[in-house]
């Protein structure tokens, strides 16, 4: 039976949307609280050189390994403790580390596809969408992209054209349905970390 509170946070890439997440996480301050992100659950083509493994589509469903994720999410509710893989963006491929999660007893996972996907959509007792205008997503990826992955504003630039945008029209923005609460600019809404800290606050103190 499911005990934890789950919080899921999704928007479109450079939506703010790690940083919401990042800065719930941390004004919590709390060892009861788990921070994940669907970007460490990123399938792995180790037999890929370097330039084949730039090419894949990483914002379509299938680049995710998802059942792993789901099963890590229902550990973490049944207050077990999870392997979490840790992904090396630089080189598109998992590293041999992984991080120890748990036990907790409140989740905030994020993630550009996270409602995507029904099974894990129905674990969240509370879903949050983040909405951005298409402009500012595309500077702050271009931005995150080349001071922490190593990237070309070229090489972000093509990706963004070749899939991303597509995939954010076909996949992510329609999943904005299934959202309970749709914020504006994600991190940089002071007054949404403020209620969601709350929410998760009261959540605990509900269980004790």
């Amino acid at each position: 039976m499911k005990k934890g509170f789950f919080i899921g946070i999704c928007g479109g890439t450079g939506s703010g949307k790690s940083l919401l997440a990042r800065k719930l996480y941390e004004s919590l301050a709390s060892e009861d609280v788990a921070y994940i992100q669907q970007d460490s659950y990123y399938k792995d083509w180790p037999d890929l050189p370097f330039y084949e493994r730039e090419k894949r589509n990483f914002d379509h469903p299938d680049a995710y390994h998802q059942e792993q994720l789901r099963e890590h999410i229902t550990i973490l509710l049944k207050g077990g403790i999870i392997e979490q893989p840790v992904y090396d963006f630089t080189q598109h491929c998992c590293s041999n580390q992984v991080r120890f999660i748990g036990p907790v007893r409140a989740i905030i996972m994020e993630g550009i596809l996270i409602f995507a996907d029904e099974e894990l959509r129905d674990m969240m007792n509370l879903k949050v969408f983040v909405d951005t205008p298409a402009d500012t997503r595309l500077c702050r990826r271009i931005l995150r992209d080349i001071h922490e992955r190593g990237r070309t504003a070229e090489s972000v630039i093509r990706q963004y054209e070749l899939s991303v945008k597509l995939m954010h029209e076909m996949y992510i923005e329609p999943c904005k349905k299934f959202a309970d609460i749709v914020l504006l600019e994600g991190g940089m809404n002071d007054c949404a970390v403020d209620l969601l800290k709350a929410k998760i606050e009261s959540a605990l103190q509900d269980e004790n």
